[in-house]
């Protein structure tokens, strides 16, 4: 289900016994939970039925939460912390109204009919800016079942279990393997030492504060990082919607079919152009 409202039902979050905040509210815009989460099951999230359950990172340590939608399109949320409780909101993508892009490209050749039948959807994010980055390393050039293989493997690995769940991990997590331990992983030794480079000497938690051309600037300097990785990182970890996924594989299906040619990363980042801040939402509805 999809809803229009901008107001929350419940003014604020509510104590129920001594241990659990629940809430009631309504999006910002169209908004569908069962096609946000229709992807977004991993090593720290599971969706049973429609209710999603996963941990997030509070600040303190892990936290359980939950969410799911009614018929109404009013969301139920539930969460241990106030911190829990905020977190799940990003990760949910539930206050940030998309309804500008949904006007703006209705007759677009390319997205008109996503837009018709999905326009619900928003990318689910992931609660750290360290499992975006994973998430963007273990998927260079290679498929996503096998990507989402290895990050499973190294968040079961390295980070607390909780309900079942794992942990989002943080720098820290990652930071005390050498490269070459990661390969048992599925990792190769250059995304290995990329990663492992980049969680010792960067606080990638940061760039959530950080203006985004400050933080682009500052991770594409490392190597091992293209503007593939930063729409990842963007999209799912800061949860902004302005840098495309450049050079997705999927991009580069679609725009080889409409220019009758094999086509490279550059030919993407000038489909996605149009979209300009709306690019990174805009490969989401390509794809």
């Amino acid at each position: 289900p999809a809803s229009n409202a901008g107001s929350e039902v419940a003014a604020a979050p509510r104590r129920v016994a001594s241990v659990t905040i629940e809430a009631s509210l309504r999006p910002r815009g169209p908004y569908s939970l069962a096609l946000t989460c229709r992807r977004a099951r991993d090593a720290t999230r599971r969706v049973d039925g429609r209710t999603l359950t996963a941990v997030v990172d509070a600040g303190d340590g892990p936290e359980l939460v939950r969410a799911s939608q009614r018929s109404d399109g009013t969301l139920d949320l539930r969460a241990e912390t106030e911190a829990g409780f905020a977190q799940l909101r990003f990760v949910l993508a539930c206050d940030d109204d998309h309804t500008e892009f949904l006007r703006r490209f209705a007759q677009d050749p390319l997205l008109r009919d996503a837009i018709r039948h999905l326009k619900g959807l928003r990318p689910m994010r992931t609660s750290t800016v360290t499992q975006a980055l994973l998430r963007a390393i273990c998927g260079q050039l290679i498929e996503a079942r096998r990507a989402f293989a290895i990050e499973r493997k190294l968040i079961r690995a390295t980070t607390e279990q909780l309900g079942g769940l794992h942990a989002p991990p943080r720098p820290r997590h990652l930071a005390g393997f050498a490269p070459a331990q990661l390969y048992r992983f599925g990792l190769p030794s250059r995304k290995a030492n990329a990663l492992v480079r980049i969680c010792r000497t960067l606080d990638v938690e940061r760039f959530r504060t950080l203006p985004g051309d400050a933080a682009e600037t500052r991770l594409i300097r490392e190597r091992g990082i293209g503007p593939w990785s930063i729409g990842v990182v963007w999209t799912e970890g800061l949860g902004r919607y302005d840098r495309g996924i450049v050079g997705d594989l999927g991009l580069l299906k679609l725009c080889s079919a409409i220019r009758g040619r094999w086509v490279d990363a550059g030919d993407t980042a000038e489909l996605l152009a149009p979209y300009e801040e709306w690019a990174g939402l805009a490969c989401v509805y390509l794809l």
